[in-house]
Parts: structure tokens; sequence; C-alpha cells
């Protein structure tokens, strides 16, 4: 949902009146499943923080779930990782996630403690959520961002994301209306640094709902894992092929190398397009954002859309028969040379090594 979101033409000041003036501080959504915490909840904090620095602001975040110790604990990481405060909603109705009791609950601090910025990172359950509070607040919300700043002419926040396929970058003010909403996918922004010494102040807050006020109810969970579906976002290592492995049957070279070191496989837009593999496993702007220790790109060209989507890695292996490829101008390593031949060497060189250092363990 974007309706109340406006573009502005750079260098024209809006003035802000007393109702949105009213509202100050970032807020981030510190999502957790059964005690765990998604990561990137701590790097909007990481995000959260530097826009909240620019406005002169605190950072606080927001933990919905059952009682229990585990969110003492979440509370202390978003401290160390640059929260200054938390809301804490506590309540045996908040054990799963379902979009009433959550809508309800966030809409309520919300409308009680007036943030300027919230915060959301782009995952099924952060989609599901951003959009229902949005909605029910009748705000703007500017979806799976890949860059947030704050305007100095206005202090809004804008909110840039890929257009039109990806291959174009929009930026987005929210002037109208508040809290600003903006939703990150994960690995897109960087981890900020911990420091576990770092304290904040938690603000307990009851939901006030019952069980019988909530239409759908939770009959069974199953964990990602046991899904058998790609997990690019928090891979340590990837290799992936583009349209120049040629054909189909070629990128059987790709999940051979994938599989020796215990990788997973990605691949380009057009691959998804031609049906040789499944959009989940889509790296670029319009698909996964990875920062894996390892990247290895095979016959990927590297356009801008590309680029976006992996440049957080820490280390990228480009393969490419063009040595004017623009993925070699941020590839680490550049393998000029036919992917078809290179790969089953980097197959069997790995698979080698590999072997030995079991040997020798």
């Amino acid at each position: 949902m974007t309706e109340p979101a406006t573009s502005r033409p750079a260098g024209r000041p809006v003035e802000i009146d007393e109702r949105i003036a009213a509202y100050k501080g970032v807020w981030v959504f510190i999502e957790t499943e059964r005690g765990h915490v998604h990561p990137v909840s701590w790097e909007l904090i990481g995000e959260g923080r530097k826009l909240a620095n620019t406005l002169g602001v605190d950072v606080w975040g927001v933990i919905l779930g059952p009682q229990g110790e585990a969110n003492i604990a979440a509370a202390n990481e978003a401290f160390a990782h640059g929260a200054d405060g938390v809301y804490l909603m506590e309540d045996p109705i908040l054990a799963e996630y379902r979009t009433v009791p959550f809508n309800k609950g966030l809409c309520n601090l919300v409308n009680t403690y007036k943030p300027e910025i919230l915060l959301l990172g782009a995952t099924t359950l952060g989609r599901d959520l951003a959009s229902a509070v949005a909605t029910t607040l009748a705000t703007g919300l500017t979806a799976d961002c890949t860059a947030l700043a704050i305007d100095l002419d206005t202090h809004s926040m804008a909110a840039t994301r890929p257009t039109f396929g990806g291959s174009l970058l929009c930026t987005i003010h929210t002037l109208k209306a508040r809290p600003q909403m903006a939703t990150v996918r994960p690995r897109v922004m960087a981890m900020p640094p911990k420091l576990s010494d770092r304290t904040g102040k938690i603000v307990n807050v009851a939901l006030g709902m019952q069980e019988q006020d909530i239409i759908t109810k939770v009959l069974d969970y199953i964990p990602d894992r046991n899904q058998d579906q790609a997990q690019l976002a928090f891979a340590d290592f990837i290799v992936a092929g583009g349209r120049g492995l040629g054909k189909v049957e070629n990128f059987r070279l790709v999940t051979d190398l994938a599989a020796v070191l215990g990788a997973e496989v990605g691949g380009t837009r057009p691959l998804v397009q031609g049906g040789w593999i499944p959009q989940e496993r889509q790296i670029g702007q319009t698909g996964k954002t990875i920062r894996p220790k390892l990247y290895i790109a095979a016959g990927i060209s590297g356009a801008i859309q590309h680029r976006v989507g992996v440049e957080g890695a820490d280390c990228i292996i480009a393969i490419n028969s063009d040595p004017n490829a623009p993925i070699f101008d941020f590839a680490h390593y550049a393998l000029v040379g036919d992917a078809m031949k290179i790969l089953p060497a980097l197959t069997e060189a790995f698979r080698n090594r590999l072997s030995v250092n079991r040997k020798t363990i």
C-alpha cells in the first residue's frame, strides 16, 4: 500500500502541520517466533539508529509475544544493537502470529506513543503485519526498500525501492500521514555492531483482547527447515548461474559445485522466467538480497539489478567469458573464460581439497 505516500521533487520544502509534528521517534518491530528473533530485526535497529541520529530522536523496539524470559533476552539484544527502549506486549493470545491481535496490539501502541517512523522486516510475517497496520492507521507504506534516509528539508523519511521490474529506483516520501512505514528485506542492511554494555528502558503494555474476539485459529506449526525451501538470505555459501550458461542442461554444473560446497543454489531473473529455477531462488533487486561469506556467480553479466542484491557478500567470484562484463567491476575475483569448463574444474578441485582435509582430520 503506497497511496498515501507522495513523491516530492528534490529541493521543494514542505510545511509540517502540528498533527504531524506530534509524532516523534523511530520504531522497529522486533519479529520473534517461538522465542527466536529474526535477524532482520537487528539489521533494522542499526538502520533505525542512523535515522534517529539524524533526527535527534530515540530508537524503540516493539516486541509482541507470550510471556517469557525470551522477551527480556530479546529486549537486551535490542539495546546491544542500538535501541534506547523497548515496548513489550505480552499475552498468551500472541503465542502464534495472527493478523488480528498483532495488528490491534501494534496499532494501539502507535496511537498511544506516536512514532514518526515504523520499520518492519519484509518477511512473510512482516509483510502481512505491515500492510494491515498501514491500512488500519491510514498511513503510507513503502515495501521492499533498499535504502532509507532522512530528507533534511522536510524531516521526512526518504524510502527507496526498486520499481518497473527493478529497472528503476523510486524514492517515496510520506508527507501527510504518520507514522511513515517501510519494510526492508533481510540482508539488505548491514548488521550493526553489538555493544553488550548498552542498556535501555522497557515499557510493559497490555494487549486488551480476548481469544473469542479472534476468528482465526492456529492448527499446526511447520518450521521452514521442514519445507525444503531455499534459504538464500541466510546462506553462508551460494553458487548461482545466469543466462550465460546457455541452456538449462548446463545449470547442473552449478548444482554440482553447490553440492560439493554445501552451498545454496541461486540464479538470475531470466532463469526464473525461463523455468530453469523457481522464483524463490532468484537473486537480485527483484529477488533475494544476500550477504554470504562466498558467492560464486557463473554466466551472470552483473547488471545493476543483480549488483544491488549481492554486493554485500564477503567474497564474490565471478565467471564470465566477456572480460568487460559489469560483474567484474565489483567481484573480488574474476575468472574470464567458459563457465562450462571452469565450473567442472572448480567442482573437482574443491572435492579433492575437501577430501584431503577430511582425511587429515
